[in-house]
C-alpha cells in the first residue's frame, strides 16, 4: 500500500510541475493560420478571413490540375500544375503586401510631420491622430477613419491604436504608434523631436531601399524567367502525342518531379540572393 501511495504523490506532483517542464506549443495548424492572418493584414485585406484564402487555393488546385489534363494527358504535369496553383493566392498576397509597403514608404514621413503640427498647435494625441483621417495621404486614410469613429465611441486610446495597427499592417505605422502610445502613457514634452527623428529615418531608409531595390531588380526577373521558360516549353513538347507519351512513362515522371524539385530550389536561392530583409512589426 506504501508504493501505491507513493506512486499517486509523485503522479501529482508531476502533473502540478508539469505546465512548467512541458509547456503547450502552438499547434502547426494554429501558427499556420496566425502567419495568413499577418499575411493578409500585410496585404491591406485584414477583413477577409483565413479559411477564404485557403477556399481559393483549393480552387486554383482544381482548376489548374483539370486544364493541365485537359491539354496534356500527362499526370504528372496536373499534380505538378495543381501544387504550383496552390501557392498563387499566397504569391499574390505577398505581391501585394510588398507593393503597398513600397507605395506606403515614402508617405509615413509626410504623416510624422502631420503629427508634429498637431501637436505644436495644442491638440491632444488622440485628436491629433483622429485629424490624419482628413489631412493624411489619400491611400491612409480609410485606417484613421476607422481610428477617429474608434476613439469617439469608445474613448480609449489603446484599443483604438491596437485596430489602427492591424488595419495599417505595416512596420512603419507600427513604429509610430508604438511610439504615440508610450507617449499617452507616460507623458513628455520629446513627442516632436522623437518623431521628427522618426521622420528623418524613414526617409533615409526609403530612398536607400529604392535605390538598392532598382539595382536588384534584375536578380528576380532572371529568375522568374529561368523557372518559368523550361515549362512552357515542357508543355508546347507535351501537347504532341508522342510527348504526352514520353512524359507519362516513369521515366518521364520521373523528370518532371525532379524538374518541379530543381525549379523550386534555384527559385528560392535566386531570391535569396535578391531580397532585402525586411523590417518585423512591432508587438503584432
Amino acid at each position: 500500500m506504501t508504493w501505491v501511495w507513493g506512486a499517486l504523490l509523485a503522479a501529482g506532483l508531476l502533473l502540478v510541475i508539469s505546465p512548467w517542464v512541458w509547456p503547450e506549443r502552438p499547434k502547426a495548424q494554429v501558427a499556420a493560420v496566425g502567419r495568413v492572418s499577418s499575411l493578409l493584414e500585410g496585404a491591406g485585406l485584414a477583413r477577409v478571413a483565413p479559411t477564404s484564402v485557403a477556399a481559393v487555393a483549393v480552387l486554383c488546385t482544381v482548376i489548374a490540375a483539370a486544364v493541365a489534363w485537359l491539354v496534356a494527358e500527362v499526370a504528372a504535369l496536373a499534380l505538378v500544375a495543381a501544387v504550383a496553383a496552390a501557392f498563387v493566392p499566397f504569391a499574390y498576397l505577398r505581391a501585394r503586401r510588398t507593393r503597398l509597403r513600397r507605395a506606403r514608404r515614402s508617405l509615413w514621413p509626410d504623416v510624422c510631420d502631420l503629427l508634429i503640427a498637431s501637436v505644436r498647435a495644442g491638440m491632444s494625441l488622440p485628436d491629433a491622430v483622429a485629424a490624419l483621417a482628413d489631412s493624411a495621404p489619400v491611400s491612409l486614410r480609410p485606417a484613421f477613419v476607422v481610428f477617429a469613429r474608434d476613439v469617439s465611441a469608445s474613448g480609449h486610446f489603446d484599443s483604438a491604436a491596437a485596430r489602427l495597427k492591424q488595419n495599417l499592417g505595416d512596420p512603419v505605422a507600427d513604429r509610430i504608434v508604438e511610439t504615440l502610445r508610450m507617449a499617452r502613457q507616460v507623458g513628455g514634452t520629446e513627442l516632436t523631436t522623437v518623431l521628427r527623428a522618426l521622420s528623418a529615418s524613414v526617409r533615409a531608409d526609403a530612398a536607400l531601399r529604392a535605390e538598392v531595390e532598382a539595382r536588384q531588380s534584375w536578380v528576380r526577373g532572371a529568375a522568374v524567367l529561368g523557372v518559368t521558360a523550361p515549362w512552357v516549353i515542357l508543355g508546347l513538347l507535351a501537347l504532341r502525342p508522342e510527348g504526352a507519351r514520353a512524359y507519362g512513362s516513369p521515366e518521364g515522371v520521373v523528370l518532371i518531379v525532379v524538374g518541379a524539385a530543381v525549379s523550386v530550389v534555384a527559385y528560392r536561392i535566386m531570391i535569396r540572393l535578391g531580397r532585402l530583409p525586411e523590417p518585423r512589426r512591432w508587438f503584432a
